[in-house]
């Protein structure tokens, strides 16, 4: 397999392990944090995982970029290579302003909307990786 294709499927998987981490321990965990400490709270989780993902999610695209560059039209791989503004539309479109929205103070409301709308880029990055890993499968 060559190497863009291994960090590609790596850096696809990481992202799918971050995202699933998110929707199931991070986001819910907003609900329990005390009012007092929420904007704090908040504020560290955008911070530490902007940091952790930001990196990914320029290799993820470069390493797209490359392997279409190199050639790669298989179906599974342009299938991955479609949710890729999925996910990051769902970001601008939704998660981010949610985000800013939170940078107020807490609002359950809000924590619930992002919950329920993150679900798109945890199935997003899931499928992807599905994709990919057919792709290195075959």
């Amino acid at each position: 397999m060559a190497t863009v294709l291994c960090i590609h499927f790596a850096c696809t998987w990481m992202l799918a392990g971050v995202i699933w981490m998110i929707q199931i321990v991070a986001y819910p965990q907003f609900l329990r944090v005390g009012r007092a400490e929420f904007s704090d709270y908040h504020l560290a989780h955008c911070w530490r995982i902007g940091l952790l993902i930001t990196p990914l999610l320029a290799v993820e695209a470069l390493t797209a970029a490359g392997l279409f560059y190199q050639g790669h039209r298989e179906s599974a791989f342009l299938m991955s290579v479609a949710l890729i503004p999925v996910s990051w539309l769902s970001t601008a479109l939704f998660q981010a302003p949610m985000h800013v929205s939170l940078m107020k103070g807490f609002d359950e409301k809000t924590i619930r909307r992002l919950i329920l709308s993150n679900w798109l880029r945890t199935l997003a990055w899931t499928a992807r990786g599905a994709f990919i890993g057919y792709l290195v499968l075959t």
